[in-house]
């Protein structure tokens, strides 16, 4: 190849615009040298003299945009014929190849009637075209050929043109400003322009004083308007070449002037300020112009870049309004989203932390989605004097921040929307903008996160909230789109990045090996954007919320920290140098306390914000029922019939979602249900009772604990008396949705079977406050009969379910009531040892210290206690068979007489507390639970038989006891006391029959009892570890604990074989004995039945 051929670097587009300009001024040069060596030839037609009408005309010929002319020493006039007119010529100006675009010829337009019609309208003031255009030409650009005049008629002054009206003398034209001469005008007046002054200083002016003369009150005539189109183009290329070409008017470049910046942070009306006229003409020019694009994007990233070191204290809004300017213009939005800074560029060199802050500082965006009331600067100066402020200008300030925020908020949405319809490529970018922002800030939700390692909490709220805006539009109140939201998006190369995420019931391999099958095809914009906003409110919004929870720790700690300072300091008044100390650390203290309750206040305010929070909920219900959906494989919408149990075999594509997106939609209710509760009332509908039941009832499809007991949290939560609404916002819809009464009571009791072993370390003390809830949901719902026939069918027909849900309600019941009792006791005594005066200072604070954990756990406990036995009460009331099946009757009987000794036995006083109702502790109404329970069995022979069958506890005179309390201080009714009595009478006569048959059995063989009980067994059988009990012993055993006894290896009560020999044995022995006795009665014989 020969060397010469070889092309050229390539240059930037930039630079190419540039040349390519260059090229055209060297080709008018020629071109304007070439014309004035014609007109010198001999027999040229050539004429001094046309009319300006011609001129325009022959100036429309030659039409080239943006051409740049020739410097004035090289102007010459030339002649062509008139094609109307063939004896006339018109004198071509060399400033025509500016490229006047095609307009209507209007040298002979105005003939007959339309010139009449002219004359009228003009009939106050004629004035030749020529003229009007020397003064309207020298009014707009300000510049006069006339040296007498310095000013015009409103006294502005002008600038003479010495060196136009010399060329203009020398060339015999008139001496007026005329379209061929305004850009010579421009050029002139500019070079007496500051060097240090901004030629756009000169143009915007102009340019402004163009679009006003174009827009008349009354519709110029078309020569008229064609001067001043021709000026307005003239001046907008200058304009565009005083930003891109400076040299052109003998300048150096220089970025401070040859920039947009401080014209566009101008408002509109300005004289100096960017107007929509002037974006509107510079962006038609784009697809021939290239550095006109360039020209906006580069002040746009300037204006971010300043933005990016603000807050909301600072004078932010010009910088905002001039991105909403742009965003209504898609050319301009389309470029910034191809530039560079747009996203963020990241490097293999980068830590995570970086590029965790990148989205928000080194992008186009991200610093306006940073400006927010939480920026600690704002917080500060919101809530000046934290710790002493009133709740009145608490509330002030977070409702005027709230309306600020809204604000932004709103112009943050117009110009997302704006990005997302300006193309495709903007579309794309965006999307990308905000995944790769929510992508590296994962690190939000970790336990522990310095804030300078992440993105801030007003970026990733305002995200959250613009996300959930995008959302809006498919979210209506039917559901009718929620098909849309595409499950297999997550294994089309998403831009969600959950890989590191815990998965809602599947291990990394099996998420990782589910996810690696791609599945073909292009994702909607509804599928992009549900997933980008359900990540921003686990990452966003959700971690902020969370926060509050932290700050009051962290407030909590430093006000006591503060208090021990503060009664230390006296005590240093004659140690100058731990004094100051103290002091410092003192001020330390105060100085975090501000700090920490401030950014308190302000996420409230934020947070707290019923638009915001409304939207979320919204966004929240299409979640809920997008995960029905998913889990069930079914085309559920709330009001439709929903099927549980979920099927057996679990889907992958639920297993194998982040937990967070059934996280986010518990937190976000629970947040809304604890803060803002008003706004649920017409916010809530099937779908969240929907989605709770049916993981209580399969809860094997969630493996978190934590998160399925959040749903118990979630219905108890919608159960909390609200304004008029007495069961709360859930309530209603609990005792009549048909899906609730057919599941939720079934639900509720397989959870609360399934937390007594949940696996995590806090598990024992975790499943009493779940208990709780479950019970003030059954509580709730309770007075709806369906429910308590839906319990008497599960004990039947699901007996051995039923008996585990007893069962572990037993459990709770005895270690809750030891557990609070003995509280109370220790609590007796240490009130007591309070007032002895012989003890000293030191043991009277180790005694306070003692009684304050003492009163905690009793709180607590007997909070527990209380909900327990109303529970019981509820159920024996309505259950009597259930409560007396074999396997419950015996250990219920024995919980009762052992507590009901505590209550009224000689020890009762032990438990009498100072302001005991502070403990939540009533031993009148604890007494009441216990006697209903009594005589709610009452009925039932077994449970007389199991009361007066335990030895260790039945008493008579407890009894009697509570029978005496029954008519001095519980103030129960006639019919009650007298129940109570004859039911005593029912225990004495069964003890009595008991007590005999004891007697006629005598002693019993080793071989016959029981190893674990002592007690005679009646059905015996084998175990796994080939030991020996009886059938009622290891059924209460394996209820409470699924392991054998002896070798504590699983086992279940189909692994027991009867021991029927045995069984046999022990009956022959059992009638033996009792003829005997029997025999010894007919002969005579007395028999003694006294007891100790």
């Amino acid at each position: 190849m020969d060397p010469n051929e070889q092309s050229g670097p390539t240059l930037p587009p930039a630079e190419q615009m540039r040349q390519r300009r260059l090229a055209k001024l060297g080709n008018f040069v020629a071109s304007a040298n070439s014309k004035s060596e014609e007109t010198s030839k001999p027999g040229s037609s050539t004429s001094s003299t046309s009319s300006p009408s011609d001129t325009l005309s022959s100036q429309t010929q030659a039409n080239q945009e943006n051409a740049r002319p020739t410097p004035l020493t090289s102007r010459q006039t030339n002649s062509i014929s008139n094609s109307s007119s063939p004896s006339q010529t018109t004198p071509i100006n060399p400033f025509s190849q500016l490229g006047v675009k095609n307009k209507t010829e209007v040298g002979n337009s105005t003939t007959g009637d339309s010139a009449t019609s002219s004359k009228k309208m003009y009939a106050a003031k004629e004035e030749k075209l020529e003229d009007w255009s020397n003064r309207v030409l020298g009014d707009i650009f300000r510049v006069t050929l006339d040296n007498t005049q310095t000013t015009d008629d409103r006294s502005v002054k002008l600038t003479f043109l010495p060196e136009l009206k010399a060329e203009l003398e020398q060339s015999a034209e008139p001496v007026k400003l005329t379209v061929s001469s305004v850009e010579a005008a421009i050029l002139e007046a500019t070079k007496y322009l500051p060097s240090n002054k901004p030629l756009l200083n000169y143009l915007l002016p102009c340019w402004k004083r163009v679009v006003r003369a174009t827009k008349p009150a009354r519709p110029p005539p078309p020569e008229r308007e064609a001067v001043l189109q021709e000026a307005k183009r003239l001046c907008m290329s200058n304009c565009i070449f005083a930003l891109t070409m400076p040299e052109y008017f003998s300048r150096e470049a220089n970025p401070n002037h040859d920039s947009l910046v401080p014209y566009l942070l101008r408002h509109h009306d300005n004289e100096d300020g960017i107007c929509l006229d002037f974006f509107v003409e510079a962006i038609s020019r784009i697809p021939e112009d290239d550095s006109v694009a360039t020209i906006f994007t580069d002040a746009m990233v300037i204006i971010s870049t300043k933005v990016a070191s603000m807050t909301m204290n600072d004078d932010y809004k010009p910088y905002i309004n001039c991105l909403v300017t742009y965003s209504k213009f898609p050319p301009l939005l389309h470029a910034l989203a191809q530039h560079p800074r747009f996203l963020v560029n990241s490097s293999s060199d980068m830590s995570k932390e970086e590029m965790a802050l990148a989205s928000e500082v080194q992008t186009i965006l991200g610093p306006f989605f940073r400006i927010s009331p939480l920026q600690p600067e704002v917080t500060k100066t919101y809530f000046t004097g934290a710790r002493t402020i009133g709740a009145g200008l608490v509330k002030s300030s977070q409702t005027s921040l709230q309306m600020i925020l809204k604000a932004h908020q709103g112009d943050l949405t117009g110009i997302t929307n704006a990005f997302v319809r300006a193309s495709p490529s903007a579309r794309n970018s965006t999307l990308d903008w905000f995944a790769f922002a929510l992508n590296t800030n994962h690190k939000r939700r970790a336990l522990q996160v310095k804030p300078t390692d992440v993105a801030s909490d007003g970026f990733m709220v305002n995200v959250t909230a613009i996300l959930d805006q995008l959302c809006q539009p498919f979210m209506d109140t039917t559901f009718s789109k929620v098909d849309k939201i595409e499950v297999d998006y997550l294994r089309r190369n998403p831009r969600v990045d959950m890989s590191d995420e815990t998965k809602l019931n599947a291990d990394q391999a099996t998420a990782d090996a589910f996810y690696k099958a791609h599945v073909p095809g292009s994702s909607n914009f509804i599928s992009e954007v549900f997933f980008l906003a359900l990540a921003a409110h686990h990452y966003g919004l959700g971690a902020t919320n969370s926060k509050l929870k932290d700050l009051d720790k962290d407030i909590k700690y430093l006000e006591t920290l503060i208090k021990k300072l503060e009664a230390e300091l006296p005590r240093l008044q004659n140690d100058p140098l731990n004094l100051a100390n103290m002091r410092h650390q003192h001020q330390v203290a105060i100085n975090s306390a501000e700090k920490a309750m401030a950014l308190k206040y302000a996420i409230q305010g934020v947070v707290l914000d019923e638009s915001i929070q409304t939207l979320s909920l919204q966004f929240m219900r299409y979640v809920s029922v997008w995960l029905l959906r998913v889990a069930g494989g079914t085309d559920y919408k709330p009001g439709q019939d929903f099927r549980i149990p979920l099927p057996v075999d679990r889907p992958d594509a639920f297993s194998c979602l982040p937990e967070y997106a059934l996280q986010d939609v518990v937190e976000n209710f629970k947040f809304v249900f604890l803060f803002m509760p008003q706004i649920l009332v017409h916010a809530v509908g099937d779908e969240i009772i929907t989605l709770c039941i049916t993981f209580l009832r399969s809860s094997e499809y969630i493996k978190n604990p934590y998160l399925k007991s959040s749903l118990v949290t979630l219905l108890f939560s919608g159960t909390w008396p609200l304004y008029h609404l007495s069961r709360g916002v859930l309530g209603d819809s609990l005792m009549g949705s048909k899906f609730a009464n057919e599941h939720l009571l079934h639900a509720l009791m397989k959870f609360y079977i399934e937390c007594e072993h949940s696996g995590v370390s806090s598990a024992f003390y975790d499943k009493f406050n779940i208990r709780y809830e479950i019970f003030q949901v059954i509580k709730c719902i309770w007075h709806n009969n369906i429910y308590k026939d839906q319990l008497s069918r599960e004990s039947k027909v699901n007996r051995q379910f039923f008996v585990q849900f007893v069962n572990l309600l037993l459990n709770d019941a005895t270690y809750l009531l030891d557990e609070a009792l003995s509280k109370l006791v220790q609590i007796h005594e240490y009130q007591k040892r309070l007032h002895d005066p012989a003890l000293s200072p030191e043991d009277m604070e180790k005694v306070r210290t003692d009684l304050e954990a003492a009163e905690q756990q009793c709180q607590s406990w007997m909070q527990l206690v209380n909900d327990t036995m109303g529970m019981m009460k509820l159920f024996t009331a309505a259950l009597r068979d259930a409560f007396t099946m074999p396997e419950i009757v015996t250990r219920l009987a024995g919980m009762l007489n052992y507590n009901l000794e505590s209550l009224v036995g000689k020890k009762r006083g032990n438990l009498k507390v100072e302001d005991a109702k502070k403990y939540h502790f009533d031993p009148k109404t604890l007494l009441s639970d216990f006697i209903d329970i009594y005589l709610n069995l009452a009925p039932k022979p077994a449970f007389i038989e199991a009361v007066a069958a335990d030895g260790r506890s039945y008493k008579p005179e407890n009894f009697a006891a509570a029978s005496e309390l029954l008519r001095t201080s519980l103030n129960k009714s006639r019919e009650v006391i007298n129940a109570w009595a004859s039911l005593q009478v029912k225990f004495t006569e069964a003890k009595t029959r008991l007590d005999q048959a004891e007697l006629d059995l005598g002693e019993v063989p080793d071989e016959f009892e029981d190893p674990l009980m002592g007690d005679l067994m009646s059905d015996p059988v084998i175990l796994p570890s080939q030991n020996i009990v009886d059938r009622s012993t290891i059924v209460q055993q394996l209820l409470s604990n699924p392991l054998d006894p002896f070798t504590r290896n699983p086992m279940t009560i189909d692994d027991v074989v009867p021991a029927d020999d045995l069984r046999m044995r022990i009956e022959e022995w059992k009638a033996e004995r009792i003829a005997a006795a029997k025999a010894k009665v007919s002969d005579g014989e007395a028999m003694d039945t006294t007891t100790d």
